[in-house]
């Protein structure tokens, strides 16, 4: 199961260390010494939460998790997931296009849940986002019907040699393994090198992604339903301009989902 402690104590320390790395591979080939080496590398380097930093624990310890603020499909926007007390259209969502049909959403990004997702994206801790994931699980399988496949969030080639990978790619893979929908990460591209979203105004952002992303391999999208995959919601422009392209590309509609989105 993903999020265990083994699998996140080897995550967490053999992707910096090629050393480990390659013991690790080498051990692969007999059960009995791979549970033996990360039973000592557990002892050697203890799992630390990804939200409150306590070792020793799981990748998010219980007090973490109980902290966690999950959006409820049944009192918020079917589209941002803003907060309405019920499930209605927001007003906001009535008044403008946010380019995908639905939106789904996991957490509220606050306290501890903010930590957690900083550790994943900023810090390497890919085993948080994807115990994350799994904690909605549920909620995962019960729209999967709605979609054909999913297609995460791009970031450009200098971010991704910077932080050594996408973190929606990795949320999106995990969706793929609970729904088996296939993962295309070959058709959506950023072309425009941005700055981050979240170091500008509200009517900065929207010139900042306009034109970011472009589509390759539009075959595997022609008048499919796709899900689109991120980490964070906030304002909704990255999320409506790629939701945009994709439509244009020749997909039938867009659904969004986002691990997290910000308190309404």
């Amino acid at each position: 199961m993903e999020g265990t402690a083994s699998t996140a104590v080897s995550e967490q320390f053999t992707a910096n260390n090629p050393y480990l790395s390659y013991l690790l591979m080498l051990l692969n080939s007999t059960n009995t010494a791979r549970n033996l080496f990360k039973a000592v590398l557990e002892i050697v380097y203890p799992v630390h939460c990804g939200g409150c930093n306590e070792k020793g624990g799981d990748v998010l310890c219980d007090k973490c998790v109980d902290s966690l603020r999950m959006v409820e499909d049944d009192s918020t926007c079917p589209v941002c997931g803003r907060w309405l007390g019920k499930k209605a259209v927001c007003g906001e969502c009535i008044q403008k296009d946010r380019g995908f049909r639905e939106g789904y959403y996991g957490f509220y990004f606050e306290n501890k849940l903010r930590e957690a997702i900083h550790a994943f994206k900023f810090h390497g801790r890919k085993d948080v986002g994807k115990h994350l994931v799994h904690l909605i699980k549920g909620k995962i399988v019960s729209f999967s019907g709605s979609f054909d496949c999913i297609i995460p969030m791009p970031v450009t080639e200098k971010r991704l040699k910077e932080r050594g990978f996408n973190q929606s790619f990795i949320i999106g893979e995990e969706i793929s393994k609970i729904t088996g929908k296939p993962l295309y990460y070959s058709v959506l591209y950023k072309a425009k090198d941005t700055m981050d979203q979240y170091s500008l105004h509200r009517d900065e952002r929207k010139k900042n992604i306009r034109g970011a992303f472009t589509v390759r391999n539009g075959h595997k999208i022609k008048a499919k339903n796709v899900l689109l995959v991120d980490d964070l919601f906030t304002t909704g422009y990255t999320a409506k301009e790629a939701s945009g392209t994709l439509l244009k590309a020749g997909a039938g509609h867009t659904l969004f989902f986002a691990l997290a989105r910000t308190p309404s």
